[in-house]
């Protein structure tokens, strides 16, 4: 083990926290390692929303980049940003435990006016996932655009006007920056894969992936792995309101994935439950489902309406 393990990440907080874990987890098996941080365009580009930027793989490009040109042993990323088509040559080692799912919002004065049909509220968030959800819920609410890392997000929530904004419970919890004035969004549908970390690593480097396969936790791995194989049915990415989550309780694996239009008004829902032993294929015959209801429309529409852009 005289290897020392270079680890790749980003530079925002959270992706080194993530990174960190990675290097104590395999630290712990007695593997060296260390940290490389490397720029992607999704940190160096805060204004354009990520719908607009082509996004798939915005913030895993120049990492895979790195482990292709092996500048870097593994990569880390969480799993929601990693497409389900992986460059060629690299594979995804290790998926490790996954923390928190759901999303919350972060709001301001309080929470009354989710009850006030009348009010028109102003939202952030940059994800269509989420826009499309609270807007099928709350039409009459503004929705405005919201990027940058977790920190850069809570300090635009402060000096902007607006009443909330919504982020992933686990990127605030994890560098323990969830302010007080936050609640979790039960009835939002999270993004395939969210709340997990990855790491990958080169298909032909053996070392690598026998150290990480140590680090792997094979619930969270098959409930990703039908979550993103309804993604990449419905063949979605961050241009696309596709939610997903399975989880496993009792030997059965629950799944539900759900497909909006942008506006929210039209919403396909598939759920399963089948042995978490024979998951495979769940994710898939879900999105048929979703397609046969009339998916592949509300899609292509998704599709145009980004082309017309």
């Amino acid at each position: 083990m005289d290897k020392v393990i270079r680890i790749g990440t980003r530079e925002s907080q959270l992706a080194l926290w993530q990174a960190n874990l990675v290097r104590t987890l395999l630290s712990a098996q007695g593997y060296a390692a260390e940290l490389v941080p490397i720029k992607s365009e999704g940190d160096i580009d805060l204004v354009t929303p990520l719908y607009e930027i082509g996004v798939q793989g915005i913030f895993t490009k120049s990492l895979d980049l790195a482990l292709i040109n092996e500048r870097i042993d593994v990569a880390v990323h969480s799993l929601k940003d990693v497409p389900t088509q992986l460059p060629k040559g690299i594979i995804n080692a290790a998926i490790l435990e996954r923390g928190p799912v759901k999303d919350l919002l972060v709001y301001k004065t309080g929470t009354a006016f989710l009850d006030d049909e009348a009010y028109v509220a102003h939202i952030a968030t940059s994800s269509l996932r989420r826009k499309a959800q609270w807007l099928r819920r709350y039409p009459r609410h503004q929705l405005h655009n919201l990027r940058g890392n977790v920190n850069t997000r809570l300090q635009k929530l402060a000096s902007e006007n607006w009443d909330a904004a919504i982020f992933a419970a686990a990127g605030l919890e994890r560098i323990g920056v969830r302010p007080e004035s936050s609640v979790i969004l039960d009835w939002m549908l999270p993004a395939p894969a969210q709340g997990a970390i990855v790491a990958a690593c080169r298909e032909n480097d053996t070392f690598c992936q026998d150290a990480l396969a140590t680090l792997n936790h094979t619930e969270t791995a098959i409930c990703t792995g039908v979550e993103r194989e309804f993604l990449r049915t419905l063949l979605g990415g961050c241009t696309t309101p596709i939610s997903a989550y399975a989880c496993i309780q009792d030997g059965q694996l629950h799944f539900e994935g759900n497909l909006c239009s942008l506006d929210g008004v039209t919403s396909m829902t598939a759920t399963r439950s089948v042995p978490a032993a024979a998951a495979a294929g769940t994710g898939r015959d879900a999105a048929a489902e979703i397609l046969a209801q009339g998916g592949d429309t509300v899609i292509e529409a998704i599709r145009n309406a980004r082309q017309q852009a």
